[in-house]
């Protein structure tokens, strides 16, 4: 399942509507921990944030594997999977309101390599423009936190700023 959302605390419910004690989360732009505190101690949570304040606070959470790095680029992507190859929950929140074409692109590309079984994304831009576009009549749709019909499909060479293929990920 993939959720969006703008309210920071709709964002937070919908997470811990669907959180199970001992899931394996990777949250992407966490800042200082405000979402990561919520979640369970149980769970496998990676928290990923290149906010200058975000290693001080994040470091305060003993049962959280905090990375500060860019969520954009290749290197963190793959320190990660090298980590977990798989994730029940992605949360992203890049921003809340900025940037709908990165955080899309994120989506994308940690979604289809991750394959989690739900997504959970804070963003304005996204969600405007959900509410606002009238469906072809087509029926594409995912039961699961990423793109089923696009999962191993890489990504495209003109997104420049991503040197990923997911497939070269694999063990």
């Amino acid at each position: 399942m993939i959720k969006l959302c703008y309210d920071v605390e709709k964002y937070r419910s919908d997470i811990l509507d669907l959180v199970k004690p001992t899931d394996t989360i990777i949250e992407l732009g966490c800042h200082v921990g405000g979402t990561t505190k919520l979640l369970p101690q149980t769970c496998n949570i990676t928290a990923i944030d290149n906010s200058p304040e975000a290693q001080e606070k994040m470091d305060e959470l003993e049962h959280v594997k905090f990375i500060n790095a860019d969520v954009r680029l290749h290197d963190t992507l793959s320190e990660v999977f090298k980590s977990i190859q798989s994730c029940d929950m992605l949360l992203i929140d890049l921003g809340g309101g900025y940037h709908p074409d990165t955080v899309f692109k994120v989506f994308y590309i940690w979604s289809s390599t991750f394959k989690p079984t739900h997504t959970v994304i804070r963003n304005r831009g996204l969600l405007e423009f959900f509410n606002s576009a009238e469906g072809s009549g087509e029926e594409y749709t995912s039961q699961s936190g990423y793109l089923e019909s696009y999962h191993d499909a890489g990504i495209p060479p003109q997104i420049k700023e991503f040197d990923l293929w997911t497939s070269s990920l694999k063990k």
